[in-house]
């Protein structure tokens, strides 16, 4: 594996380091509190008028796991299905394997562009950058896909992947960048939406009309009948899955849900969980290749890059229900206030706090800390529609990390923390030995809380603790502990009376 992490390029800081940097960004803390607030409070309206929602959720979990449990006859079912469909199946082991595929049967057909459907599976395996370098242009027709490709930038949301930006600068990106790769904005372009969307349908109208290839994702596949989902809002996946005269479709072998009828439970779970609606605008299914209808070639990928790793882990598994909602993103305390990119990945928040670690291993410092990217307030599992439990998976992450740790050193040298737990267990095994640091402390809080603290309640920054005592106020210690206050009124109460 390279020392870069999934879909993003270069060496990303530890989780830590870049949250710290986020945190800085009074401009991106202001965005990101009033998008996933709102997003957040329409989910929570759709979400009450449905009486039987813990139901449906429950069903949704229960169909996935039956679908994790039987996965190799599922797939094998699926391929089946699609190829009698008319549609060509590969796999795809791993990110490089999967872009060689892909590049390939676009060189195939003499494209030398493509128009793709919002994908985090593409955006996971880093396909634009792969398509880049065979000189393939990758347009992305999702607006908020666009405006982080026009601005040279990272996604930093699951389902609003340009939430960290605001409407002006959204319009100094459009009148900047757009006429270099295609129709310009209009001179008298605003940072109002609905000019700034017509903006996007007038650039993204030609690609649409000349490419002969599109590339997407499926945000299911059903293994009956080998028909491929996407939900999407503004209808450029439409035009995406219906124009070109090929179509190749990159999913993940997770996205696999039975029976159309299982697909029903999910399409109430989905909508509402992710943009707070009663349905999506565009639900778009196919089915192989339709004759004079649609595109003519239809491929479809399906991908593991680590989806197998993440099912041989009995706890961990429970990630791969995930169907890309956002919903513990937007209730997420942290991911609030730091954004997506400091999770270094695409898969951001408490999801990708868990499923990178899982699909990728904890090979790399970036994938180490990012069960550590939490609070554990339990909040994304209320949230979550397929009731995955990321707050046990973070901890069961973080006991691999610490395991993993002291399995990879000959002679384990044990961190800071690991010898301040070993010296508070020393000293609470043994009263006698409590009692003796008592006594020490009580001396010390008589010292530090009167002249050397200037009679200050709390200690301040702890030399050799200050990542600890930085982030919490340590109480200076009492000058009588309860021990020495028991004894004391303890033989005043046994003095006989005079």
């Amino acid at each position: 594996m390279s020392g870069t992490f999934v879909g993003m390029p270069g060496f990303p800081p530890r989780f830590p380091v870049a949250a710290r940097s986020a945190l800085e960004d009074s401009q991106l803390r202001s965005n990101l509190r009033h998008a996933t607030h709102t997003i957040r409070d329409k989910r929570g309206r759709v979400v009450a008028e449905v009486a039987d929602w813990e139901e449906l959720r429950v069903a949704g979990a229960a169909i996935k796991d039956e679908v994790l449990t039987h996965l190799d006859h599922y797939l094998v079912e699926l391929e089946e299905s699609l190829t009698r469909a008319g549609a060509q199946v590969h796999w795809a082991r791993d990110a490089a394997e999967a872009n060689r595929i892909v590049t390939s049967l676009v060189r195939a057909t003499g494209a030398e562009e493509v128009v793709k459907v919002k994908s985090m599976a593409t955006q996971e395996i880093g396909l634009n950058e792969a398509l880049e370098e065979a000189g393939i242009d990758a347009w992305e027709t999702d607006l908020a896909e666009l405006i982080v490709q026009l601005g040279h930038d990272q996604p930093s949301h699951i389902l609003v992947p340009a939430i960290h930006r605001n409407r002006a600068e959204i319009k100094e990106i459009f009148a900047r960048e757009m006429g270099k790769v295609g129709e310009p904005a209009p001179d008298d372009l605003t940072a109002e939406p609905r000019v700034l969307a017509e903006a996007a349908r007038r650039h993204l109208r030609e690609k649409f009309l000349r490419a002969r290839v599109a590339i997407s994702g499926a945000n299911f596949a059903v293994a009956s009948t080998g028909t491929l989902v996407v939900v999407e809002s503004e209808g450029n996946g439409r035009m995406c899955l219906t124009l070109p005269q090929t179509l190749i479709s990159v999913v993940g072998i997770e996205k696999i849900v039975p029976t159309p009828t299982d697909l029903d439970v999910f399409l109430q779970l989905l909508p509402r969980s992710s943009t707070g609606e009663r349905m999506n605008p565009y639900t778009s299914t196919w089915t192989g290749v339709t004759p004079g209808d649609g595109p003519q070639e239809v491929h479809v990928v399906l991908l593991d890059n680590g989806r197998t790793d993440a099912l041989a882990d009995t706890v961990g598994r429970q990630a791969l229900r995930c169907i890309r909602c956002s919903a513990c993103l937007n209730v997420c305390p942290v991911y609030e206030r730091v954004g997506g990119h400091a999770y270094g990945s695409v898969y951001p928040g408490p999801i990708g706090a868990v499923l990178n670690p899982l699909i990728r291993g904890t090979a790399s410092a970036v994938d180490r800390s990012l069960p550590y990217a939490s609070s554990l307030c339990g909040a994304c599992f209320d949230a979550c529609p397929v009731r995955i439990d990321i707050p046990e998976l973070l901890v069961h992450l973080r006991a691999r990390v610490v395991d993993e740790k002291r399995a990879g050193h000959g002679r384990f040298r044990p961190s800071g923390e690991e010898l301040a737990m070993r010296a508070g267990s020393w000293l609470f095994s043994d009263s006698d030995r409590w009692e003796s640091a008592q006594r020490a402390s009580q001396l010390g809080g008589r010292m530090l809380g009167g002249k050397l603290l200037g009679e200050r309640d709390t200690l301040g920054r702890i030399p050799g603790l200050a990542a600890w005592s930085d982030a919490r106020d340590a109480p200076v210690p009492p000058t009588e502990t309860f021990r020495s206050w028991w004894k004391k009124h303890e033989q005043h109460d046994k003095e006989p009376e005079q």
